[in-house]
């Protein structure tokens, strides 16, 4: 179902503003890309802790879609909706970042759990079960399951908050939209990003069964995780955990090869 109340031919309003700056043309295309915002708030307003304003995510939201607009290309044929997307939800992770809402101890928390995944993917050579990454840690199951919903929120600034585009980090993009779809404007990446998108890709492919499918519907499909619930039949809480330890698994892997790139 389409996301706008109407669905209407731009080209006319993108020509007017990209080729005849046309200042109105511009006010138009805001408002009409408007419902990209809240869309893309919505979904990542799920991982947040209640006391993160929802109007605060559509503030920075428009931000993001305002820049997508000023800088699309239309000689380059691709989606605006795509391109827009990766701008506004990079847009909404840059002031979630300036707020600092995550404490300091659950992000040294949330690294602890990273290396640990990642040191016993190593020894063992396929991903540890909860059990083995629970035991290696020292904690029962129940402290485990625990400490999973409690790093629910540190995994969505994960993969954005970590890749630079080039050596000298001048500029950063959301690796996860950029395998997403492969019609995403990539920011001029250097061989770097490259490398490190492959491995994504190879990460994402070690992950288990469900694991897999949580990150395809929600990144590939654009699911909620209300929906994935339903189509994997699994409360949504149980597929924010499932989302929550993908995560942590890809950033520990992830991290082990940036200090090898960069």
């Amino acid at each position: 179902m389409s996301i706008y109340s109407k669905k209407e031919d731009t080209s006319n309003i993108w020509h007017r503003y990209k080729v005849q700056n046309d200042c109105t043309a511009r006010e138009e295309l805001i408002l009409y890309y408007a419902p990209l915002v809240k869309y893309v708030a919505s979904r990542l307003a799920i991982l947040l802790p209640p006391n993160v304003d929802r109007d605060d995510l559509n503030s920075y939201g428009i931000f993001g879609l305002i820049d997508a607009i000023e800088k699309f290309d239309l000689a380059r044929g691709l989606k605006f909706e795509t391109y827009a997307i990766a701008r506004i939800r990079g847009s909404i992770l840059d002031g979630l970042r300036a707020m600092d809402w995550v404490p300091a101890s659950l992000r040294q928390k949330a690294k602890e759990v990273e290396k640990t995944f990642a040191l016993l993917a190593h020894q063992l050579g396929r991903e540890a079960n909860d059990e083995e990454v629970a035991e290696a840690m020292g904690l029962t199951n129940k402290e485990y399951q625990k400490l999973m919903n409690d790093l629910k929120a540190t995994t969505l600034l994960s993969l954005d908050e970590y890749w630079p585009a080039d050596r000298d980090k001048s500029d950063t993009f959301s690796l996860i939209e950029t395998i997403v779809d492969e019609n995403v404007e990539d920011p001029g990446v250097s061989i770097e990003f490259e490398e490190l998108r492959q491995i994504l890709s190879k990460a994402i492919d070690k992950l288990s069964d469900k694991e897999r499918k949580v990150v395809a519907l929600y990144y590939y499909e654009g699911l909620t995780l209300k929906e994935i619930g339903a189509v994997l039949n699994l409360s949504e809480s149980r597929i924010s955990q499932i989302h929550t330890k993908a995560i942590l698994r890809l950033r520990g892997q992830l991290a082990r090869q940036k200090k090898k790139i960069f």
